[in-house]
C-alpha cells in the first residue's frame, strides 16, 4: 500500500511539473520554470522512494535527500532571484 501512496504522489508531482511547464511556455514567467524544475526533481525524488521501497536490497536514502535538496534549492532561487522587487 505504501508503494502505491507514493506512486500516486510521483505521478501528481509529475502532472504538476508539466503544468507548471506549460504555463511558463505561454507566459515566459521565469518562477513558473523553476517552480516546473522543482516538482521534476520532487517527482524523481519519489521515484526513487518507490524504488527504494520495492527493493530491499537498495539503501536511497541519501540519493533521495540530495535529489529534493537540489529540487528545493532550485524553487529558493527562483523565489529570491527571479521576483520583479514590486
Amino acid at each position: 500500500m505504501a508503494v502505491l501512496v507514493t506512486l500516486l504522489g510521483s505521478l501528481t508531482a509529475l502532472v504538476c511539473a508539466v503544468l507548471l511547464l506549460r504555463g511558463y511556455g505561454r507566459n515566459r514567467q521565469r518562477l513558473l520554470l523553476w517552480s516546473a524544475l522543482c516538482f521534476f526533481g520532487l517527482a524523481f525524488s519519489n521515484s526513487l522512494l518507490v524504488l527504494d521501497l520495492l527493493r530491499a536490497d537498495l539503501d536511497l536514502h541519501v540519493a533521495r535527500l540530495g535529489v529534493s535538496a537540489i529540487a528545493m534549492s532550485l524553487l529558493l532561487y527562483g523565489l529570491v532571484w527571479e521576483t520583479d522587487g514590486t
